[in-house]
């Protein structure tokens, strides 16, 4: 369940990670910036994530303004994505930047990194974005 925000915040850092509270909020930011991803897509590239984490922060983030849940032609049909939002757009350069840190110091930390955003490619079909209004 989303938390309330303080209404003061004694550093902008401070409230920018409050907004994105914890790994899980970037680690679906960065598949979603991407292109638009459907649920199951990112339970699979995120397999250690539960189904409730990933609907709660599902919920945060499209509570927050930064992603969309919206209608994409998938084949015949049309199906329902998670997209990001103007707002969710402008942590683009962030969100890269944050990825980009991680890849170049895991070795100094002794720490192995998968490559999950290789895994898009295979998991998500070509698509085009009917709507991008919120539920």
């Amino acid at each position: 369940m989303s938390k309330r925000l303080p209404k003061f915040f004694s550093c902008p850092s401070e409230f920018t990670l409050q907004v994105l509270g914890g790994k899980w909020k970037t680690v679906i930011l960065c598949f979603i910036k991407e292109g638009p991803c459907r649920y199951h897509e990112i339970r699979r590239l995120a397999p250690t994530l539960s189904d409730k984490m990933l609907t709660e922060r599902l919920k945060d983030l499209v509570n927050a303004g930064l992603i969309t849940r919206c209608k994409i032609k998938d084949g015949g049909g049309t199906t329902d994505v998670y997209a990001l939002t103007e707002r969710g757009e402008s942590l683009h350069q962030i969100l890269s930047g944050l990825y980009k840190w991680g890849r170049e110091h895991a070795d100094e930390f002794g720490v192995t990194i998968g490559n999950p955003l290789a895994l898009l490619d295979a998991v998500r079909p070509q698509r085009t974005l009917v709507n991008r209004t919120p539920d």
